[in-house]
């Protein structure tokens, strides 16, 4: 289950790779806007914003997600985005942080790409920092002889999650699209006293949390804890610098 509130944490950071990806959109009066996994609709009004004129659509997989994003007055849908087909006038789709999640998306974007109209845009986010040490001692916790029974069925985004900038490119280009593909590692500037650990909770953690018990739950963040803060210290004006990497690509449809 996602929780809106805990996402909402670190607004302001998780938000500047999306507004990083959209900057790089070019079309200037879209039919259509979509985003797809519009989480609870903070950034998805932004979208309406930049393109007032088009019809905007938007979708998430949470019902807690999407309940949220109506609550912001957006007519959000509770859709898989493996289930999402392009009506015919779509000119912009929007997936920020979200393919991750899906395994083989490769072939979601090939059939994207030969279902959108010619000159639509395709724009993709997509974290790319699992081998980070936030998500390695998290998978290595998980394994380890006090977890391993109670965690052995939940599937934890390994490294090879997502491809790199030029293997989407080709991808895209392959299908027929102009490519633009790029990553960025954000030094993103955390507080608190296990910052990386309330981070990782609103996103990585989840299907760890939806398999313990409450009490379980609190153990596990008690392990993990102190393997973080050892892994990220902070400084002594209370920062713990975050690195995060994350990998873009914006595809336009070539005749």
């Amino acid at each position: 289950m996602w929780d809106p509130g805990k996402y909402l944490d670190y607004a302001d950071l998780r938000a500047r790779p999306f507004y990083d990806l959209v900057s790089r959109i070019g079309a200037a009066a879209p039919r259509r806007v979509v985003d797809l996994g519009c989480g609870p609709g903070n950034l998805t009004v932004s979208l309406r914003d930049r393109w007032p004129s088009a019809a905007l659509e938007c979708s998430d997989s949470s019902p807690e997600m999407v309940a949220a994003a109506r609550a912001r007055g957006l007519d959000a849908e509770l859709l898989d985005v493996r289930d999402w087909k392009p009506a015919p006038d779509t000119d912009v789709v929007v997936s920020n942080a979200v393919l991750q999640w899906v395994p083989d998306h490769a072939a979601l974007l090939r059939r994207w790409a030969s279902t959108l109209p010619e000159g639509a845009y395709l724009a993709v986010q997509v974290p790319g920092n699992f081998n980070a040490p936030s998500h390695a001692l998290t998978r290595s916790l998980a394994a380890s002889p006090a977890w391993a029974s109670r965690l052995a069925e939940v599937a934890l985004r390994e490294d090879d999650a997502v491809s790199t900038p030029v293997e989407y490119a080709n991808l895209l280009a392959d299908a027929g699209c102009d490519v633009d593909a790029w990553e960025t590692t954000y030094v993103q500037p955390l507080t608190g006293p296990s910052p990386v650990l309330e981070w990782i909770t609103g996103t990585a953690l989840r299907p760890i949390h939806a398999a313990l018990t409450d009490a379980e739950w609190e153990q596990f963040r008690a392990s993990l804890a102190p393997l973080l803060r050892e892994a990220y210290p902070p400084r002594p004006d209370g920062v713990t610098w975050f690195e995060f990497r994350r990998v873009f690509f914006v595809a336009r449809v070539s005749a």
